[in-house]
């Protein structure tokens, strides 16, 4: 990405102040995170100080200002999911990819994070990649659904 399409998505949106989050979820959409650059040129362009941008970029859980990875895994760690087993695939996740909830693995293949309720409690344990939903899994399916990511 660079300033040409961080431009493109402003001009979508009619470089109107009043798009900031529209414009820095369509950055983080195809980004994966919020570049420094990329939050200049949209200060710069919708006139909205970097401060702002800065404050709303790290209040709402669907920004980064670090890199993540191209697959986002979101582990459900709700009540019936808990009680389902939701610790246990949380630790095998850990143990395939190599890494912790908030954390991206080296090849910026994986980020992994925890949530609180993925809203499908009758699944539980749930798991979510990139969207999709993943349910009623044993702790030794996980690794085959993690296959499934390149």
């Amino acid at each position: 990405m660079d300033n040409d399409r961080v431009d493109q998505i402003i001009d979508k949106h009619n470089a109107a102040a009043s798009s900031l989050i529209q414009v820095l979820l369509e950055i983080q959409s195809e980004h994966h995170w919020l570049p420094k650059f990329a939050l200049e040129r949209v200060g710069e362009r919708l006139k909205v100080p970097l401060t702002r941008i800065l404050h709303i970029a790290t209040f709402y859980k669907a920004f980064s200002l670090v890199p993540k990875g191209r697959h986002e895994i979101n582990v459900c760690m709700g009540t019936a999911c808990h009680v389902r087993g939701a610790g246990r695939v949380l630790d095998v996740i850990e143990g395939v990819i190599g890494i912790k909830p908030g954390e991206t693995d080296l090849e910026l293949k994986f980020s992994l994070e925890t949530v609180n309720c993925l809203g499908c409690c009758a699944l539980g344990p749930v798991l979510e990649i990139d969207g999709k939903t993943h349910g009623k899994l044993a702790p030794g399916e996980v690794a085959d659904v993690l296959l499934n990511y390149e």
